[in-house]
């Protein structure tokens, strides 16, 4: 029988607390763990002050910020992965369509194309 033990890591939260997670723990088990509202609503994670995926692994001590549309950096990633999708959309759809940019604005966000 083998047993994998994992480490286990410190994480800080935004108002200083600590909490124990194991090595590996994703941004969306760290939200949930704090509530399974908070996880619905996340978009990212701060890691150490860089934003990253919820899926990405956490493998060392760190401080984390969960970021959700309520949060000016939170709706610039949503709007960011917005224009993206739109232009995988406007693409399968007008393959002859040129990208042109895309980029997140501060209400919202756009995409040029040449059709």
């Amino acid at each position: 029988m083998t047993v994998s033990l994992k480490k286990e890591i410190k994480i800080i939260l935004p108002d200083g607390s600590e909490v124990v997670h194991p090595e590996g723990v994703s941004g969306y088990d760290i939200a949930h763990a704090i509530s399974p509202g908070l996880a619905r609503a996340a978009i990212a994670i701060k890691v150490d002050g860089t934003a990253k995926d919820l899926k990405a692994p956490i493998n060392s001590d760190c401080s984390v910020e969960i970021l959700t549309f309520d949060s000016p950096e939170g709706k610039q990633i949503f709007w960011h992965s917005s224009a993206h999708i739109m232009a995988q959309a406007a693409t399968d759809i007008f393959p002859e369509a040129m990208l042109a940019i895309g980029p997140p604005i501060e209400e919202g966000f756009y995409y040029d194309f040449d059709v």
